[in-house]
C-alpha cells in the first residue's frame, strides 16, 4: 500500500484530503509543517508528498531543497493558493513532480497522484470532473458510491450525443450540477449554458422569459427582451422543474422544440435557434399526462434519454465526504477553523435519512459549524433527528426486506411515494421490489 504524507496547516483541509485518499486505498499520514515533515519523511518510508506552499514555520520550497540536498527520492506534488504560476515554477524547477491550486480538485489530484504512482492498483484514475460553483464559490464533489458511478457513467455517455436529456430526481440532489456537467462534456461547452427555473416563471411571463419580446408588445415591455433561447443559441437551454409550465406555455415549446424557431412577443417575424435541450423534474410526468396536465407529445421530445439521481441515502459511502466537503465550505464560508466531526456525530450523520438531500446536508453542517464556535462538531450542533427515518441500509437484508416494504407500506397507508420515502429509497426501486416479491 503506498503512503502518502499530507504537509498541511490548515486542519479542515487535512482531515478531508487524508479521509478522502484513505478511502481510495492509500496509506495516509499528515503534519503540520515543515520541520515534522522532515522528521517524516526520515523517519519511515514516504512514497509520495503532498506539500502546501505557505506553511507556519517555513515554505514548501525549504522541504524540497531539503529532499535535494539529502538526495532523498520522495515525488512532491505542491498545493497553493498563493502567487500560484511563480510558486508553482519554482517549485517543478525545485524537483516537484507536479502541483495543484487550492481549493484543490480531488479527482485531479487523484489522476496526478496514480500518474507519479504508474496506475496504483488501489486507485484508478478517472477523468477530471468539472467543478461547478454555486454562487462563485466551492466545488461540487461528485462522489465515489456504486450509484455516483453509475451517475456519472452515463452522464458521459449521454453528454457527446444532441440527445435532450430528462434528469428525474428529488429536490436537492443536485440536478442542475448534472445538466451542466452534461454541456461541458458535450461539443456545445464553448457555447451558453441557459438555465431557466420552470417553476418560479408567472404564466403570463413564461412566453417573454423563453422566447424574448419586443418592446411595447404588452404592458410593462419597456425595451426589447432577449429570451433564453436566443440567449443559448449554439449552447444548452437547461429547463429546471419543467413539469410546473402551464399546459398553454407546453404548446408552445413543443413548436420550438419541434420548428427550431422562436417567435419573440409582438415580433412578426421568428428567429432561427440551435439549442440542446436539458430538462429536470422531481414530478411523475406519466402521472401527469394521466391527470391531462402534461402532454405526451412533450415529454417523449424531451426524453430521448432520461437520468435518475440518487437520493443522498443510497449514496452510503459518499455521505462522509459530503459531510468533510461541506465543512470545508462552511470553514471558508464563516472563517471557522472547525477541525472536524466528533465520531459520534459521524455516526448520526451516517444513520440519518436526509429527505431533503445534500441540500438539507449542506445547510445542516454549516449550521453546525457555526454553532460550534471552533471547536469539533458533536452530536448536539446538528440538530438531527435519526429516529424520524430509517437508516440508509434499512433493506440491506434481503431476509427481512419484504417485511419492511410491507411494513411501510401500511404506515402509509398504501402510498408508494411516502413509503419509498420512508425507505430512503427512490420510487422506481420501490416499484421494482414490489415486483420481485410480488406485492400487490
Amino acid at each position: 500500500m503506498k503512503h502518502i504524507l499530507i504537509v498541511e496547516d490548515d486542519m479542515t483541509f487535512s482531515v478531508m484530503l487524508q479521509t478522502w485518499l484513505t478511502r481510495k486505498g492509500f496509506s495516509v499520514s499528515s503534519v503540520a509543517g515543515v520541520l515534522a515533515a522532515k522528521k517524516s519523511l526520515a523517519a519511515g518510508k514516504v512514497d509520495l508528498a503532498l506539500c502546501d506552499l505557505r506553511l507556519p514555520d517555513g515554505e514548501g520550497i525549504d522541504l524540497l531543497e531539503w529532499l535535494n540536498e539529502g538526495k532523498r527520492d520522495v515525488p512532491v506534488i505542491v498545493m497553493t493558493s498563493y502567487a500560484a504560476i511563480p510558486s508553482a515554477v519554482q517549485a517543478m524547477k525545485l524537483g516537484a513532480k507536479d502541483y495543484v491550486a487550492k481549493p484543490v480538485n480531488p479527482e485531479d489530484l487523484l489522476q496526478k497522484i496514480n500518474e507519479i504512482f504508474a496506475a496504483a492498483p488501489t486507485a484508478v484514475p478517472r477523468e477530471k470532473p468539472a467543478p461547478v460553483t454555486e454562487g462563485e464559490e466551492a466545488y461540487y464533489l461528485e462522489g465515489q458510491s456504486e450509484a455516483a458511478r453509475q451517475l456519472y457513467s452515463y452522464v458521459k455517455l449521454v453528454a457527446p450525443t444532441t440527445m435532450s436529456v430528462l434528469i428525474n430526481g428529488a429536490s436537492g440532489t443536485g440536478k442542475e450540477y448534472v445538466a451542466k456537467r452534461i454541456h461541458r462534456l458535450s461539443k456545445r461547452a464553448d457555447k451558453p449554458f441557459v438555465a431557466i427555473d420552470c417553476g418560479a416563471i408567472p404564466k403570463d411571463l413564461a412566453a417573454s422569459e423563453f422566447f424574448g419580446h419586443k418592446k411595447g408588445s404588452f404592458t410593462g415591455a419597456i425595451g426589447d427582451k432577449i429570451g433564453a433561447f436566443v440567449e443559448a443559441d449554439g449552447g444548452t437551454i437547461f429547463l429546471d422543474e419543467i413539469g410546473n409550465l402551464s399546459y398553454d406555455v407546453q404548446i408552445q415549446l413543443l413548436r420550438v422544440l419541434q420548428e427550431r424557431r422562436v417567435k419573440p412577443v409582438g415580433a412578426t417575424t421568428e428567429v432561427k435557434v440551435d439549442v440542446r435541450l436539458i430538462a429536470a423534474t422531481n414530478e411523475d410526468l406519466k402521472a401527469a399526462i394521466a391527470a391531462g396536465t402534461f402532454r405526451e407529445d412533450l415529454y417523449h421530445r424531451i426524453n430521448e434519454f432520461t437520468i435518475y439521481m440518487p437520493r443522498l441515502c443510497e449514496r452510503g459511502e459518499d455521505i462522509p465526504l459530503f459531510a468533510n466537503f461541506f465543512l470545508d465550505q462552511a470553514n471558508r464560508e464563516l472563517e471557522k477553523p472547525v477541525p472536524g466531526f466528533l465520531p459520534e456525530a459521524m455516526a448520526q450523520i451516517c444513520r440519518y435519512r436526509w429527505p431533503g438531500n445534500l441540500r438539507e446536508m449542506r445547510n445542516t453542517v454549516l449550521r453546525a459549524a457555526l454553532l460550534s464556535q471552533g471547536a469539533p462538531i458533536g452530536v448536539e450542533h446538528l440538530g438531527i433527528d435519526t429516529a424520524v427515518g430509517v437508516s440508509s441500509s434499512m433493506l440491506h437484508d434481503s431476509d427481512s426486506e419484504r417485511a419492511k416494504i410491507l411494513s411501510a407500506l401500511r404506515q402509509c397507508s398504501g402510498n408508494k411515494s411516502k413509503a419509498a420515502e420512508l425507505l430512503g429509497i427512490d420510487r422506481k426501486t420501490l416499484y421494482n421490489k414490489l415486483k420481485l416479491y410480488r406485492i400487490e
